[in-house]
Order: structure tokens, then C-alpha cells, then sequence
């Protein structure tokens, strides 16, 4: 099983851990409930070095990321981050990715860990624009600092001003007397904060000057939590909003594609019917939905799926998201939880908002 370079950190901070497509990671320490109210309201530290990281560069990296992904890559400039799409020939969700421009030449994919192999080969399979394609995760760290003190606490290392960082923008600046570290305003709680790039050997020294801090109360957060939170904010996740049987369109990830790129599957994608729809939901009584339960209408009948579900920790009550059938006819939803049938209401996004 790989290992992330953190992995002697979180046995001694006493993790509970899990195999994760195929990396030793913590699903949680102190709890997963701690642990989420912990970065809603203070600051904790994720190890996503699991997190796919592919260098792409060449003369033609923009033209070769333009063909491969649904967003519009003429909308970069160096220094910003996009979230996007992978589509294959079908329009069907390869995989949900952010791009770095890092140059005019050179470009940095995050990609989930569950399809790097799957997007590098892919890419290598669809490299008509003779780029050099670098899989760089395996000498890399990547550690999340989430939460409304992450600011204050990350601002102490670098004389860069990040209260002037815009969301999804980064700059690669010296950290605490580390160089080459790439910073960027991004993460996957709602709560705000940064993600930390670097070498191997760079961040497991990181990981030690964000902890020497104690003023903070820094806590490390494991998977659990980072899943309640991208929860909560009604983040996709692939595997369960995303797959290669659902398309962008279904997702509801509408401002990500842009089909005036004629990217690879933007032909399909444009005339497909849409057979279903991302909805949000909650429980409007006691009980956790589930991915997998059926939701139903009023005459019992199943008319879509629950895709994610939780306990929402700071609303406490039960949440989630799921697709629903576009032919389908209801004038209410349920959802059937362990024999029972809950009443359910369709809401907007996010179900948390931030104080």
C-alpha cells in the first residue's frame, strides 16, 4: 500500500487508518464530528498528498488542455487555478480536476486519486500535441490548511500577502525559509483556506512549522470530516456525483463546460437528452440518508438516487444528494432510509452557509 510522506505524523497523532485507492490515510482521530466543527470554526490540516499532481508541458500545452478538458483554458493566466472537467468521447465524466497555469508553457493538473492512472493514460492516449506529460505524485506532498484562522496561521511563514490572494489563484514563494512552495487559495470545505504544494522532503518539514504554532490550536482532520464538509457545501465527488455514466450537464457543472472549445466529447454531450438531474435534499425528519437509497415519490414509486449522505454536523440533520429520473412525476419526495419512508424537501446549495 503507498504511503503519503505524512504517514509517521498521523500514527503519532493516534489516526484511525483506512486504505484509500490504494494509500494508507486517516479517516479520522479525535472523531468526525470534532474534527469537521473544529475546521468550521478554527483551522485544521488534511493530507490530500493522495490527490493525483501531472505536469503538463510544451509548446502546445494550452492548445492540448483546450481539446481535453470542458472549461475554457483561454480564461487562465498564470497564477489562477480552473476548476474543470474531463470528459471521454461520449461526454461522460472522466474525471473533475483543477488546472494551474504555471507558465504559457507549462501547466499543473490535480486530479482524484482514484483516476490518476486512468487521466494519465488518457492523456498520453490523446497527446497530439506532443506535450511532455509528467506524473509527479509520488515525490510530491500536498497538505490543506482549512478553516477561518487558516489565514492568520499560514501568513506567519511567507512575506507574501495572501489576504490579497484571490480564490483560485497561487503563487510559488519561500515558506517559513522553504523555497519553491506553491500556495494556492483553494480546498474543499467552505470554510475557507489554502493548499500547500511542494517536494517530499520540503512538506514533511512544513507539516512541522504549521504544528510549531500552538497559539492556533492546528488539529489534524481525516478523510471523515473532509467528506461532511465538501458535504454540507454540496461539493461533487467522483464515485458518487461523478462517473463515467453521468455527464457534466446531469452534474449540474454547467459553468464548467464550454462547449464553444469543441472539446473531446462536446460534439455527444451538445445532442444528448439529459436522463437525469442533481438535486440537494433534507431530511425533514430524524435519519441518515445514505448513497444508494432510494428516493421515491408520493405514490412509492423509485424515482431517483441518493449519489451522498450524512448526518450534517452543523445543522444536525440528515442531508444529501442524489440524482432524479428527468421523466419522473412527483409532487413530493422521500426517501426510503432502513424500511422507513422520510420525508425529504429539494433545497438550494450550499445547505451550510458560513457565519
Amino acid at each position: 500500500m503507498n504511503k503519503t510522506p505524512f504517514f509517521s505524523n498521523h500514527i503519532d497523532f493516534g489516526a484511525n487508518m483506512v486504505d484509500f485507492f490504494g494509500f494508507s490515510l486517516p479517516i479520522y482521530y479525535e472523531g468526525i464530528n470534532i474534527e469537521h466543527k473544529h475546521v468550521r470554526e478554527s483551522v485544521g490540516l488534511f493530507d490530500v498528498s493522495h490527490m493525483g499532481q501531472l505536469i503538463i508541458e510544451g509548446n502546445n500545452a494550452y492548445e492540448f488542455l483546450q481539446n481535453l478538458t470542458t472549461n475554457d483554458v483561454s480564461k487562465l493566466n498564470i497564477g489562477k487555478v480552473q476548476y474543470t472537467c474531463m470528459t471521454n468521447q461520449n461526454g461522460m465524466v472522466l474525471d473533475d480536476l483543477l488546472v494551474y497555469m504555471i507558465s504559457k508553457k507549462k501547466y499543473m493538473l490535480v486530479v482524484n486519486a482514484s483516476n490518476t492512472l486512468k487521466i494519465l493514460n488518457w492523456l498520453r492516449l490523446n497527446n497530439k500535441f506532443s506535450v511532455n506529460i509528467n506524473d509527479i505524485t509520488s515525490k510530491s506532498g500536498l497538505l490543506a490548511i482549512q478553516g477561518p484562522k487558516a489565514l492568520d496561521l499560514i501568513q506567519n511563514f511567507t512575506k507574501s500577502d495572501l489576504r490579497s490572494m484571490k480564490s483560485y489563484s497561487f503563487e510559488i514563494m519561500n515558506f517559513g525559509g522553504i523555497e519553491d512552495i506553491l500556495i494556492s487559495s483553494t480546498g474543499y470545505t467552505g470554510s475557507g483556506g489554502f493548499e500547500i504544494y511542494g517536494e517530499k522532503n520540503k512538506m514533511i518539514k512544513i507539516w512541522d512549522l504549521l504544528f510549531s504554532l500552538k497559539d492556533f490550536n492546528l488539529k489534524p482532520i481525516g478523510l471523515g470530516a473532509r467528506d461532511t464538509l465538501r458535504l454540507e457545501m454540496g461539493f461533487c465527488l467522483y464515485g458518487n456525483e461523478l462517473s463515467e455514466n453521468t455527464t457534466p450537464i446531469e452534474a449540474k457543472l454547467n459553468k464548467v463546460v464550454s462547449f464553444d472549445t469543441n472539446f473531446l466529447g462536446s460534439k455527444n454531450l451538445r445532442k444528448m437528452d439529459i436522463k437525469k438531474s442533481l438535486i440537494a435534499f433534507e431530511l425533514k425528519e430524524r435519519g441518515v440518508p445514505r448513497k444508494g437509497y432510494h428516493i421515491l415519490n408520493e405514490n412509492d414509486q423509485q424515482i431517483g438516487i441518493v449519489t451522498s449522505g450524512t448526518m450534517s454536523p452543523s445543522l444536525n440533520k440528515g442531508i444529501g444528494l442524489g440524482f432524479i429520473d428527468s421523466n419522473s412525476n412527483f409532487n413530493d419526495i422521500f426517501v426510503a432510509v432502513r424500511n422507513k419512508k422520510l420525508i425529504a424537501k429539494i433545497v438550494k446549495l450550499p445547505f451550510y452557509k458560513n457565519k
